[in-house]
């Protein structure tokens, strides 16, 4: 079933209460909140041809491809985040576990798996470093309170701008005392072997940035995500957007697709409507953008309301990684390869940071095509294996997506040529680009040699194309100390203005959809919130 009625083909009509920009997770879980628990009539409009955001998949003959779900943690039973997947959905998703081992980290030759569970967690990395035992229980134990603190630092970005100003200094401390240190500040303090620091950091491609530069805020958020191990969406990741697509459209909301929204309209000083490409425009009190915080404030909003303080904070902090990944498919089943749903992160050595170093000073993909410098991260994901349903769609097919950062600049020659028809050259350096993360696949997966039916390359062009992200970043704004140190809110300047997704609060599928209910807290007040996460 798809999500969404094309723009192209018929017009919103009607009152809606709301308009949304953009169907991300923050996106779709502002609306269904709104629809649900105040039976708001919420208008969302998506410039690409599929809702969904990062949940959406695409399909070639035979094969289908999820391209930025890949693994959610705590929804399974009383899972944390079970409870609010189920109220946005009705209880129409169904979630399926991976593998006791969901992780599996490759230093050079040596590897190491993340278990399932808190203790047992803790038990494989002693048995991997002993003598670290102390180290590794501090570490748990800090990564669970600095989980925890998050919890009124993201009460604070529901807070209208007076009440921020008066209570927000003291909700935000609790998490200010791990997020203003990176990462690597806060393990050094607790061990001094290099290697250990590398494993218990492999999971930064899931935030995008290394121990020295992220916020342990962050890495402590996603490591606690995952302790009790991942899971995956049945049906595939599309699941996601068409269970709560009918929770929106019971309250007489509407998605659209193929809706690309040129500009805000302000009036008086407030927000009333969108502007779309076509210069229609469209009117509700309550305007929401999930369009990324960067977005909003450099390209949405008309230049005579501009805000020059939130625009020099955002350049401050940055946008977040760019990346590629390289879509396979092969006529064989996950059986048959020998594939699992465990995760692969695959780095040349411990050293991430100076890897990483390298991979954002390269002003061309050229020292990587050649082979002289290796690339810092490959991660492998294998959604066919994943998906308990994947077999009876595609029978006799299996796809995995191999994932590496990338910087934007090594594409922008072609940034103003179109999707599809970039030139030779282009498909040039994808084909190389291709060739060397199969070098890489192929090292730790040689049973999949000879066996690839179909190979694509996605770029940062790609997701800017698609996503609106302007250098094709994954994860919105950079997870720095900096990100943090952001007074940012759902609730803007521009009276009936909100903020949703992932710049809000945190990057993921759940970071994002965590920011949906709170905007929709911001807007509503807290019923929502409590009735998402009541058990």
């Amino acid at each position: 079933m798809d999500v969404g009625l094309s723009y192209k083909q018929k017009r919103p009509d009607g009152a809606f209460d709301a308009i949304v920009i953009g169907s991300g997770m923050g996106g779709l879980t502002a609306a269904a909140a709104l629809a649900k628990q105040w039976k708001k009539r919420v208008l969302v409009l998506e410039r690409h041809y599929t809702a969904g955001g990062f949940t959406h998949a695409f399909t070639r003959p035979g094969y289908e491809w999820d391209v930025g779900v890949h693994y959610i943690g705590q929804v399974g039973p009383g899972g944390a985040l079970r409870a609010p997947y189920d109220w946005l959905t009705d209880g129409a998703l169904d979630w399926a576990k991976l593998p006791d081992v969901y992780d599996r980290v490759y230093l050079g030759d040596r590897a190491y798996d993340y278990v399932s569970g808190t203790k047992r967690f803790i038990q494989q990395m002693k048995s991997y470093f002993p003598g670290e035992e102390a180290a590794i229980e501090k570490y748990v134990a800090l990564v669970k309170s600095a989980a925890r603190s998050g919890t009124t630092f993201a009460v604070d970005r529901t807070l209208p701008k007076l009440a921020s100003r008066l209570l927000g200094p003291l909700l935000r401390a609790p998490q200010m005392r791990y997020a203003s240190r990176t990462t690597r500040e806060v393990l050094m303090e607790l061990t001094r072997n290099e290697e250990l620091i590398a494993v218990l950091t492999a999971q930064f491609g899931d935030y995008g940035l290394p121990p020295s530069k992220s916020s342990f805020a962050i890495h402590a958020m996603v490591a606690a995500h995952y302790l009790g191990g991942g899971y995956f969406p049945v049906g595939g990741a599309s699941a996601i957007a068409r269970s709560v697509a009918p929770v929106i459209e019971r309250a007489g909301g509407q998605i659209f697709i193929n809706a690309d929204v040129k500009e805000i309209i302000i009036e008086d000083g407030r927000a009333v409507g969108v502007r779309m490409a076509d210069e229609r425009e469209l009117r509700a009190k309550i305007i929401i953008s999930d369009a990324g915080a960067v977005n909003t404030y450099e390209r949405l909003l008309p230049r005579s309301h501009e805000d020059k303080g939130v625009e020099r904070a955002l350049a401050r902090v940055g946008s977040s990684v760019s990346y590629v990944c390289l879509y396979l498919g092969m006529k064989h089943t996950d059986s048959e390869l020998g594939l699992t749903g465990t995760n692969m992160w695959i780095y040349p050595d411990h050293d991430h940071d100076g890897n990483f170093a390298r991979l954002m000073s390269e002003p061309s993909a050229d020292a990587y095509l050649d082979g002289k410098t290796q690339l810092p991260l490959v991660y492998i994901s294998f959604p066919s294996a994943k998906d308990p349903t994947w077999k009876d769609r595609h029978p006799g097919r299996a796809t995995v997506d191999v994932i590496a950062p990338a910087r934007y600049e090594w594409f922008a020659a072609w940034e103003k040529t179109r999707w599809k028809k970039r030139g030779a050259d282009y498909d040039a350096l994808k084909a190389k680009l291709t060739e060397r993360i199969l070098d890489v696949t192929f090292a730790k997966l040689p049973q999949l040699r000879g066996k690839i039916d179909f190979a694509e390359l996605s770029t940062p062009l790609t997701t800017k194309h698609f996503a609106g992200y302007e250098k094709g970043e994954l994860y919105g704004l950079d997870h720095s100390p900096e990100r943090y140190r952001m007074k940012m809110r759902a609730e803007t300047e521009i009276p009936g203005l909100y903020l949703t997704g992932q710049d809000l609060v945190s990057c993921g599928v759940s970071g994002a959809m965590f920011g949906g209910l709170l905007t929709a807290t911001a807007i509503a007040g807290p019923r929502a919130l409590i009735a998402a996460m009541r058990r």
